[in-house]
């Protein structure tokens, strides 16, 4: 796809889901796209490396979420894999502080990488389980936002990403279909720690017959201090 017609692919498709975007970060998202397309062929980034699926399934579908962003929240991506929903969120809220998370080194090289050749300034990367992230002093409940794609059943998530939600501050949490079931299943884990279904917003991906889920977990109350739990135990006993 040549550069201008993945901008007026993209430009469109955001419209769809209300988002203005200037010219010069629909480059932004050209670069990145080039930048994951050239390291997915040294390392496993993504199955997706259709140019469309590309723009509909990584950067609108992360940007379903930005609505929820507001001006100053500082924005944790927890276990980001190659930059979503984080990346595509940080150039559209240049001015916002974020912060991504993956356990995986090299996939914080190409984010570096990414971070450089974009010139994103506020963003933080850090190569860290959530587990072991949890109870430093530096993020934990400092966190206005914390949003997770993709990463675990909800059950699980919760103890990851909880602990670092400001009291006041949401949760939210990307997931296909079916995520009513994960939903009954994490409830009692939720209230645990500190947190409350506020919404869940069903819909499909613009024109496409994609089902998505976004839950938005507000956090009422501080996570009791045990948790997160030593790492391995969330997925392996989940509360």
């Amino acid at each position: 796809m040549i550069e201008e017609e993945f901008k007026k692919n993209l430009s469109v498709e955001l419209d769809k889901i209300n988002i203005e975007i200037k010219e010069e970060k629909l480059q932004l998202f050209y670069e990145y796209m080039k930048l994951l397309l050239d390291w997915n062929e040294k390392i496993n980034l993504t199955a997706i490396t259709d140019e469309k699926e590309i723009i509909l399934k990584h950067f609108v579908d992360s940007l379903t979420i930005n609505r929820y962003i507001k001006k100053e929240d500082i924005v944790m991506d927890m276990g980001t894999g190659a930059g979503f929903p984080g990346i595509p969120l940080k150039i559209i809220n240049s001015d916002n502080h974020f912060i991504l998370v993956d356990s995986l080194n090299k996939r914080i090289n190409f984010l570096a990488e990414v971070k450089e050749k974009l010139k994103l300034e506020k963003l933080d990367l850090l190569h860290s389980r959530a587990e072991d992230l949890g109870n430093n002093v530096e993020y934990r409940e400092k966190m206005d936002v914390v949003a997770s794609r993709a990463v675990a059943n909800l059950r699980t998530l919760t103890e990851y990403t909880l602990p670092f939600v400001k009291k006041g501050g949401i949760f939210i949490s990307m997931k296909g279909p079916n995520a009513q079931e994960e939903i009954e299943l994490a409830k009692n884990a939720i209230e645990i720690l500190g947190g409350k279904i506020e919404k869940v917003e069903n819909f499909k991906l613009t024109d496409n017959y994609i089902e998505r889920n976004i839950i938005v977990i507000r956090k009422e109350k501080e996570t009791p201090r045990k948790y997160p739990r030593k790492a391995g135990i969330p997925i392996k006993q989940p509360l």
